[in-house]
């Protein structure tokens, strides 16, 4: 059973769907693709508890430059103005 039947913001409709999440800690960031609630009407995420703890242990590993097992992926770049 769902915690929430309907989206809590603004009562729509949820639907489970596989989405892309970026976690950022420190100066990185991980893009990880997990399962979510998602709101068909306004597009709200409700995660699991499972899955947000995966957030936030992956935040403590990026900020503290522990990313054995994380795979990098090219680079990022920050425009100077």
């Amino acid at each position: 059973m769902k915690p929430f039947d309907k989206c809590h913001l603004c009562g729509g409709p949820l639907a489970a769907k596989t989405v892309e999440k970026i976690v950022r800690g420190g100066t990185d960031t991980a893009i990880l693709h997990v399962e979510a609630d998602v709101c068909e009407h306004c597009g709200e995420r409700l995660y699991s508890e499972a899955t947000v703890r995966k957030f936030e242990e992956i935040r403590r590993q990026l900020t503290g430059k522990e990313t054995v097992g994380l795979v990098p992926v090219g680079c990022v770049y920050e425009v100077a103005q």
